[in-house]
């Protein structure tokens, strides 16, 4: 017979462990996108490679991390002081910027040594190199994003492989960045470690994993008993994407959900074929974003781990925009396609449960990648933000404004940071007025930012909705789409496409404004 209250603590003792993780990167990392921005995401798994417990950090990140630790699990056998590497999209990854560090805990009391579970992170990494700095780029192939890394032993047995070290920080732009961000995951996996041993010392290994097991059977049972309660049927719903930034053509992505009782299935069929841009989107992705809006469907109260998807099934097709097959681009899929995945699946489900389904969100990352040579430090530089917009209204209240929407949960880079380390100054910062969805309930308003050049550079922007607005739900309006352009020293205005790479010279003004959310319920 199962105790409520003690899986209810170890749920939160196995999240705090995460959340301290977190903590510790955070603290030790270099660059402003993981010291600042918090760009990282901490996870707690049990031997299996499921995931049990994680901290409240990235969706994109944490739905898509149990199959990294199992890509490692498959490729090699795990020791004692072992540290595997992998940022490969085709094999557990999201994109090559984001880099993840699996390290197993053992019961080091006994003889052989038993395994008790994984610790991992996930960062986003400000550059892998590739063909542009930021390794954002509007690539056609996975090999111009930069360094693609495998499955592999970082740290073996405690020792630092120090000619992979060598290898990965000779492929990069800032390796010096890159190697104390490196050193601060390495860190946060070593924290992770002590409080899960510390955890199965105080109540014993055996006893650990059964709490584990319990904690992903609760979440399995609350899924089922929340999936029951919503109306049987299939629902159909699609939107797409502006272009790929090669070919102008818009990318449909389109659902099936179909709820039967206590399990759901999750059918992509009818999304269009992976294209020529860097927009496709891996299985994780895919997973991740179905995982996401189903937990905020079902309530927060469902504990986020691998229970919670074990009545969901998922049906991509091999070769589509939401799973690619190697070697597509697949950079703009974690950031963008995402986004829209979310958008879709939540459209779907606003015809099953309109109650609880908030109108369309800015729908995009606003990814801006910046590099160059900076003159003052005399040194490469590479800056990576996203950028928020409006979120989407909601049945009962109006949307917010100036928010990082669905599968990203960043913080802003704050202005004295960003000038502090990079030879950019931020022109303006503000609110981007009335650009959300009319209605009953009007869509949050999107940003304005504005990014002046110190020195040239070279800048990719990869961002969506920039020709159609979030739409609205009941009657409500869409959110005003974004709007790119670049402002040029003799005040002439360029204005730019949603996915872009340009090169810029001192004193240029790079103008993002982001989409407002869509509205909810008509005026009449």
């Amino acid at each position: 017979m199962t105790d409520p209250i003690r899986t209810e603590l170890i749920k939160h003792r196995l999240a705090s462990i995460a959340e301290e993780m977190g903590v510790r990167l955070q603290r030790a990392a270099y660059s402003p996108n993981i010291k600042e921005r918090r760009d990282f995401s901490c996870a707690v798994f049990d031997a299996c490679g499921r995931l049990v417990a994680q901290a409240a950090h990235i969706p994109v990140h944490l739905g898509a991390m149990p199959l990294s630790v199992q890509a490692c699990l498959q490729a090699h056998t795990l020791m004692p002081g072992d540290v595997m590497i992998v940022n490969d999209p085709y094999h557990g990854g999201t994109h090559l910027p984001d880099i993840t560090l699996v390290s197993p805990v053992f019961d080091d009391e006994r003889e052989p040594a038993s395994l008790l579970g994984f610790v991992a992170n996930r960062a986003h990494h400000a550059d892998i190199g590739g063909m542009t700095p930021g390794s954002m780029p509007l690539s056609q192939e996975v090999y111009q994003e930069g360094l693609i890394v495998p499955p592999v032993k970082l740290v073996q047995g405690g020792v630092l492989n120090e000619q992979l070290w060598t290898l990965l920080l000779a492929n990069v732009r800032t390796p010096v960045e890159r190697a104390g961000d490196l050193r601060a995951q390495l860190a946060a996996n070593r924290t992770g470690q002590s409080r899960l041993q510390a955890l199965a010392d105080r109540i014993g290994c055996a006893r650990l994993r059964e709490d584990m097991d319990e904690v992903l059977r609760y979440s399995e049972r609350l899924t089922r008993r929340l999936l029951a309660t919503l109306p049987e049927g299939v629902y159909r719903f699609e939107d797409v994407m502006d272009d790929d930034g090669i070919e102008d053509e818009p990318a449909r992505i389109a659902v099936t959900l179909h709820l039967r009782g206590d399990e759901a299935l999750v059918d992509f069929s009818g999304t269009a074929r992976q294209r020529r841009g860097c927009i496709n989107a891996v299985y994780p992705i895919t997973l991740a974003a179905t995982a996401y809006v189903f937990r905020c469907v079902l309530g927060m109260d469902v504990p986020a781990n691998s229970g919670c998807m074990v009545p969901i099934t998922v049906q991509a097709p091999e070769g589509s925009l939401v799973h690619a097959k190697p070697p597509a681009a697949v950079v703009g899929g974690n950031v963008e396609t995402a986004q829209r995945i979310v958008d879709v699946l939540l459209g779907a489900f606003a015809q099953a449960c309109p109650d609880r389904i908030p109108a369309a969100s800015q729908g995009t990352m606003n990814n801006v990648a910046i590099g160059g040579w900076d003159p003052l430090r005399e040194q490469p530089f590479a800056y990576y933000e996203t950028i928020g917009g409006g979120a989407g209204a909601s049945p009962t209240a109006p949307g917010t404004s100036a928010i990082q929407t669905h599968m990203t949960n960043t913080m802003n880079t704050p202005i004295e940071a960003l000038e502090y380390a990079y030879p950019l100054r931020v022109h303006r910062y503000a609110l981007r007025p009335n650009s959300g969805g009319s209605g009953r309930w009007t869509g949050g308003d999107g940003i304005c930012r504005e990014l002046v050049f110190l020195c040239p550079a070279t800048v990719t922007i990869l961002s969506d909705r920039r020709t159609r607005g979030p739409y609205g739900l009941a009657g409500g309006g869409s959110g005003q789409p974004g709007r790119n352009r670049l402002v040029c020293s003799d005040g002439t205005i360029r204005e730019l496409p949603g996915k872009c790479q340009l090169s810029v010279d001192a004193g240029n003004v790079l103008v993002i404004e982001t989409p407002g959310g869509g509205g909810y319920g008509s005026l009449e």
